[in-house]
């Protein structure tokens, strides 16, 4: 009775995101465990428990800033989205020429003083979904006008995902795909997306002429196309045939030993071996079942910025889930796309339960109630979730 008290009071939003939260969190711990364990015989002398106390206490802190965003009101994360869209502009530049090079890729830079690597793409993403869903809200009374709504959008998008595609492509184009589909439910026209994609691949030209990874790109899609098997996927290939229905048990994985990057990239071969094919469909059930709940506040069209929030939110963990495990099962080329809240990494962890909360914020509605006594008050413009959508041709052609 106490704890269903502590868990009312202190675990607001839907209870089905917490709950796959929870699942996928300790799913994490478990598999990262079993697959880190060949890295931790060569890097930490066999100290297997190393790579376990260091990825759950990541995932404790990832958890905490989940509970965190979902205490705040979701309105106040379209300014924040604002001010960290120019702060991840510079980011990503100083990532490109100057980060921690990896598989010939700048993604990371190093934290001063706590000495510890992150990611700004991660951040730079979020902040652009949080942003364009703030824009689209804003201007439903003018969804069509080029000045005030797509000059905006197309400025940030292609900004953000042509400095991300010059170190990480796929997950460049993964996420202008996304901005489409936030684009889309947010009512623009289609005719400006159509001219939207054109201009998404010119900047995939230009990334791969001077980005670090078009030479990867380009010999990856081309291996793929002639159905050559790569060595990763081969080995991913081995571990999700020999895990069978049931799987052989956890912390039993043979193929750990031989696939590179087990515990991040290609977790998911580690997760079927293990745990089966059973396992595996339950893993992509549960991102299937967060998209759903992610995507329903936005069938509220008196909460549209909410609902444009949560479900790009939602797009964003989602529609990456499912282009790793179709990696790993061989239906594309091979990506550094990781599994999100599974695959171990410190920055893709915190940012990923920083948008599980704000997924949970929004579809909880208003929570600070200063927000419009304020607006009332001094005049100022009315939060962006007041905007009502108005009575436009949907989507015109």
């Amino acid at each position: 009775m106490v704890i269903n008290r502590w868990l009312k009071d202190n675990l607001k939003g839907d209870p089905v995101i917490w709950g796959i939260t929870f699942l996928l969190a300790i799913l994490s711990i478990l598999v990262v465990y079993s697959a880190a364990s060949s890295l931790a015989y060569r890097k930490m002398q066999g100290n297997t428990e190393y790579y376990l106390l260091k990825h759950t206490s990541l995932m404790l802190v990832s958890l905490g800033a989940m509970w965190v965003a979902h205490r705040i009101d979701y309105r106040y994360y379209a300014g924040i989205a604002r001010i960290s869209l120019w702060i991840s502009v510079p980011l990503l530049l100083i990532t490109w020429r100057y980060g921690i090079k990896v598989n010939e890729a700048s993604r990371w830079l190093t934290i001063p003083i706590i000495n510890r690597a992150f990611q700004p793409s991660d951040l730079a993403q979020l902040a652009l979904i949080v942003r364009i869903a703030s824009i689209l809200a804003k201007n439903q009374a003018h969804i069509a006008d080029i000045n005030k709504v797509l000059i905006s959008i197309l400025g940030w998008c292609g900004t953000i995902c042509g400095l991300i595609a010059l170190t990480n492509l796929s997950g460049a184009i993964l996420l202008f795909f996304i901005c489409i589909l936030l684009m889309y439910f947010g009512r623009i026209p289609i005719k400006y997306l159509v001219i939207l994609g054109l201009s998404a691949m010119l900047i995939t030209g230009l990334a791969l002429l001077v980005g670090q990874r078009g030479k990867t790109a380009l010999s990856r899609i081309h291996a793929f196309k002639q159905q050559e098997i790569p060595f990763q996927t081969e080995q991913a290939y081995i571990a999700i045939a020999t895990g069978g229905l049931y799987g052989k048990g956890p912390g039993k994985s043979t193929q750990r030993n031989f696939l590179p990057y087990s515990y991040s990239d290609f977790i998911y071969a580690i997760l079927v071996e293990e745990y089966g094919l059973i396992g595996g469909i339950a893993v992509m059930l549960l991102y299937l079942i967060l998209l759903y709940r992610g995507i329903k506040p936005i069938a509220d069209k008196a909460k549209f910025y909410a609902g444009l929030l949560s479900a790009g939110l939602s797009f964003l963990i989602s529609m990456q889930a499912l282009v790793n495990m179709g990696i790993a099962v061989g239906l594309g080329p091979v990506t550094g796309l990781q599994l999100p809240f599974i695959s171990m990494g410190g920055t893709s962890l915190m940012f990923t339960g920083i948008s599980l909360g704000m997924i949970l914020s929004a579809g909880r509605g208003e929570i600070d109630t200063s927000i419009d006594a304020l607006a009332n008050s001094n005049g100022q413009v009315k939060p962006t979730n007041t905007y009502k959508v108005l009575p436009t041709k949907n989507n015109e052609k």
